[in-house]
C-alpha cells in the first residue's frame, strides 16, 4: 500500500482546517466576544504565526524518538479536544489560551512534508514540492470558502466543530495507516533520526544561508496579500468582493498550471522552465505590473507574479532537500519554516504601515524591491547542494 496518498490527504484536511478562519477573523471576535480592534486581530494573527514557529521545531525534536504517525495521533487528538474548548468558551482570555495551543498540536502536521520527502526519490522531489504547493493554495481557498459558508449562515462558534471534525479524519487516517502497515511506526521513526555525518556544521551553514534567502523571499511575497482585495476594488471600480476574491487565486490556478508544465517537462527528462534568479526578476515585474492605477496590466501582473511564485516556492523547497538526508530531513525543515513565518511575520506588520503611510500601492512596490533584492543575495546565500558540496 503507498503511503504518500494518505499523507498528501492529511495534509490537505490540515491546510483546509487551518484556512477557515485565517479571512474572517476581524468578524469572528466582533460577533464572538464584541472586539472591533484591527490591532487586536492583528495582534492574534502575529500569536499564531509566533506559536507555530516555535512549536514546530519541538515536534521535530519530539519526532526522532517517537515515531510520526503514532505523535499525529496524539497531537491532533489534543488539537481536537482544545477545539471542542474553542466552541464552547465565552472568555477572550480562555479563547486566546485554548486556541493558541491547539494551533501549537496542529502544527505538527508540517511534519508530515518532509517525512513525504524522505519517501520520494530524488528525481521526484520537484514534483512533489510542486503537489504539495498546489495542495496547500487550493487547500487555502477551499478553507476560506467553506469558513465563509459556515460564518454566513451560522455562529462563528461552528467553524471548531468543522476544525475537530478534520482532526478527527486525520487521527482516522493515520490510524487506518497504522493497522494496514504496523511497520510504518519504525519506519518513520527511522526517517526522522538525527543525523551524524561529520559535515553536519557545513550542512547547518547552508541551510540557515536558505533560511536567510527564504525569509526575504516569503517577506516579499505576502507582503501584497492582506489588501490586495481593496487595491483590486480600487483600480477596478467593482466592489464585488466575489470577483475581488476570483483575481485573489490567480496564483492558485497559475500554481496548478505549473504543476502540469512541470511534470510535463520531467517526463521528457527535462527540468523546470527558467532559473531561479529570472524567476525572482519576473515576479519583480509582476508585481510592478499589479502596482499600477489600470486593470489589464494588474491582471498580467498577477499571472506573471503566480507563475514565479510557484516555480520559486518550488525550486527553494528543492535546494533545502538536496542538502541533507531523509533522516535530517524534519530538523532542517523546522529551521526553514520558522524563517518562512518570520518573513510572514514581518510582512503581516509592514503591510498595514506601509498601507496607512503610503497607499494601497506601495507594498507591490516595496514587495518588488524584495524579490530584486532576493536575486541580488542569491549568490550570497543560495545553498549548495550536498552533493555538490562534496564531490
Amino acid at each position: 500500500m503507498k503511503l504518500k496518498p494518505f499523507l498528501l490527504l492529511i495534509t490537505a484536511l490540515a491546510v483546509v482546517s487551518d484556512a477557515m478562519l485565517l479571512p474572517f477573523y476581524p468578524q469572528f471576535f466582533t460577533a464572538r466576544f464584541g472586539v472591533n480592534d484591527p490591532q487586536h486581530v492583528g495582534a492574534y494573527v502575529a500569536a499564531m504565526c509566533l506559536t507555530v514557529m516555535f512549536a514546530l521545531p519541538l515536534w521535530a525534536r519530539v519526532a526522532r524518538l517517537l515515531p510520526l504517525l503514532p505523535l499525529l495521533v496524539l497531537t491532533q487528538l489534543a488539537a481536537g479536544l482544545l477545539c471542542l474548548y474553542c466552541y464552547w468558551t465565552t472568555s477572550l482570555a480562555g479563547f486566546w489560551l485554548l486556541s493558541l495551543a491547539m494551533i501549537a498540536f496542529k502544527g505538527s502536521y508540517l511534519l508530515v512534508y518532509p517525512y513525504v520527502m524522505s519517501l520520494s526519490d530524488e528525481g521526484e522531489h520537484t514534483a512533489t514540492v510542486g503537489l504539495l504547493s498546489v495542495i496547500v493554495h487550493f487547500g487555502g481557498i477551499a478553507g476560506a470558502l467553506l469558513g465563509g459558508l459556515v460564518l454566513q449562515g451560522m455562529d462563528g462558534g461552528q467553524v471548531f466543530l468543522l476544525m475537530a471534525a478534520g482532526d478527527a479524519l486525520q487521527i482516522a487516517i493515520c490510524l487506518y495507516l497504522l493497522w494496514r502497515q504496523p511497520r510504518v511506526a519504525a519506519a518513520s521513526a527511522a526517517q526522522t533520526a538525527p543525523a551524524t555525518t561529520a559535515d553536519d556544521a557545513a550542512r547547518l551553514r547552508r541551510v540557515y544561508q536558505l533560511g536567510g534567502l527564504m525569509l526575504l523571499f516569503y517577506f516579499s511575497a505576502y507582503l501584497v496579500r492582506a489588501f490586495f482585495a481593496q487595491h483590486w476594488q480600487a483600480v477596478s471600480g467593482i466592489a464585488d468582493s466575489r470577483l475581488a476574491a476570483v483575481v485573489f487565486a490567480v496564483p492558485a490556478a497559475m500554481a496548478l498550471l505549473g504543476l502540469w508544465h512541470n511534470r510535463r517537462r520531467a517526463r521528457s527528462g527535462q527540468a523546470p522552465l527558467g532559473s531561479l534568479p529570472a524567476m525572482l526578476l519576473l515576479g519583480t515585474v509582476g508585481l510592478l505590473l499589479q502596482a499600477l492605477p489600470d486593470t489589464l496590466p494588474l491582471l498580467l501582473g498577477r499571472c506573471l507574479f503566480g507563475w514565479a511564485l510557484f516555480q520559486l516556492t518550488v525550486q527553494l523547497d528543492v535546494q533545502l532537500f538536496q542538502l541533507g538526508t531523509p533522516a535530517s530531513y524534519a530538523a532542517d525543515y523546522s529551521k526553514i519554516n520558522f524563517c518562512q513565518n518570520l518573513g510572514v511575520l514581518l510582512s503581516s506588520f509592514a503591510a498595514g504601515t506601509l498601507v496607512a503611510g503610503h497607499g494601497l500601492a506601495a507594498p507591490f512596490l516595496v514587495a518588488a524591491g524584495g524579490l530584486l533584492l532576493t536575486a541580488l543575495a542569491y549568490p550570497l546565500l543560495a545553498a549548495t547542494p550536498r552533493k555538490l558540496a562534496t564531490a
